[in-house]
């Protein structure tokens, strides 16, 4: 199966990953990896590291000839503001910003600095996600499955998005502005949602959305815990900085309503295919995919380094003392969606490796092609009954 770990600091000398797991033969170069740590570097509400960043991966191993070897893929992504910091000498920081990992950190590992835990903590981590995420989705694009996503709250303003938009047309709408939402009429009502926060020192958060398209049925599992695909990918969204919640389907939603009104109707076509009414569920059941487009939503907590500071203690002298302003973004939900959209993916690559098995794409192409669909034809019913057997 897919696992990665990533390594670095904020403004360390660079940002590594190394990803296992990958099937041999899969086409892969830095430009695939390019597009998408641009897209984490673009949004309206940024700070000024975004203005530095000029963030390009170099692949180090795992790939010969343009092609996966089978073997762990390594990245390097380096930091461009790591030269303001080489030969400076570090201010002491000894205030914790609350929200952040700066006293929990320090609590944990004993440090005699705050900035240690800021530096490993820093959302800057996330380039080695989005860049392991790229990856997967090349992998899945091999598959014809597709990942996308999209803003759909900043602050208190809401998109409404018309149900019957089809997801492609979100994800491009969304790609056409900085905010990333794909409802035009809302977009500058988000504008001037951050701008005001800019004006008041303040931040920002919202909700974000993300679908995976065509992923077959049956990835996942209903018979543990840690191989249910919504808990994987609930997960997978709240561990990214700032996100405090996640569900999958209209799940917070649906906790008002009777079940009557909540659960997706199945009916037969006339190929014999079972097809859901509704998605409400959001594509999976009971831990497994259903076929239908899996949908998750995460929201972002306002960033908590302020401008205007907020109230804390400073443990060197035990006194009440203001936090200090550490260059952040007003509002990095715009920016967060390819990170959501990374996360997710990198999700459904390891569960799309796990049901099929084998080290190449050759030996995984055909295995995907034999899936079992939500088909009749491939749901044999003995139609008896029977016993369960133990003794």
């Amino acid at each position: 199966m897919i696992r990665f770990l990533t390594a670095g600091e904020s403004h360390g000398p660079m940002l590594t990953a190394i990803i296992e797991g990958l099937p041999a033969g899969l086409p892969l170069s830095p430009e695939d990896i390019n597009a998408d740590l641009l897209r984490r570097q673009q949004g309206y509400g940024s700070g000024g590291r975004m203005s530095i960043e000029r963030d390009e991966a170099r692949i180090t191993a795992g790939v010969m000839n343009g092609l996966t070897t089978g073997a762990p893929v390594a990245l390097l992504v380096e930091n461009r503001d790591f030269k303001n910091w080489r030969e400076k000498d570090i201010p002491p920081m000894t205030t914790p910003r609350p929200g952040h990992a700066d006293l929990t950190g320090t609590v944990k590992y004993g440090y005699r600095d705050l900035r240690l835990a800021l530096e490993r903590a820093s959302a800057r981590e996330t380039t080695m996600r989005v860049a392991v995420g790229a990856i997967c989705k090349k992998l899945l694009a091999e598959f014809g499955i597709v990942v996308g996503g999209y803003v759909v709250q900043v602050g208190d303003v809401k998109a409404d998005i018309p149900p019957d938009m089809p997801y492609p047309e979100r994800f491009r709408r969304a790609e056409e502005n900085d905010v990333r939402c794909p409802q035009p009429e809302v977009v500058e009502a988000m504008h001037e949602a951050i701008r005001q926060v800019k004006i008041d020192k303040d931040t920002l958060g919202g909700i974000f959305e993300v679908v995976v398209l065509n992923a077959p049925p049956g990835l996942g599992s209903h018979v543990h815990y840690d191989r249910r695909l919504d808990a994987r990918i609930v997960a997978a969204l709240v561990s990214i900085h700032a996100m405090k919640g996640a569900e999958v389907g209209q799940a917070f939603e649906s906790a008002g309503k009777r079940g009557s009104l909540v659960h997706d109707a199945i009916d037969v076509n006339e190929a014999g295919e079972l097809i859901r009414r509704t998605n409400r569920a959001g594509g999976i059941e009971g831990g497994i995919s259903t076929g239908e487009p899996i949908v998750a939503r995460a929201a972002m907590k306002p960033i908590a380094t302020l401008l205007q500071g907020l109230e804390s203690v400073n443990l060197a002298t035990g006194q009440p003392e203001q936090t200090t302003y550490e260059r952040s973004d007003f509002c990095a939900l715009p920016r967060a969606v390819p990170i959501g959209e990374a996360m997710l993916a990198i999700v459904i690559a390891d569960a799309l490796v796990e049901k099929l098995g084998g080290d190449s794409l050759d030996e995984m192409r055909p295995r995907f092609a034999a899936l079992r669909r939500s088909r009749i034809s491939d749901l044999p019913m003995d139609g008896m009954e029977w016993r369960f057997g133990y003794d």
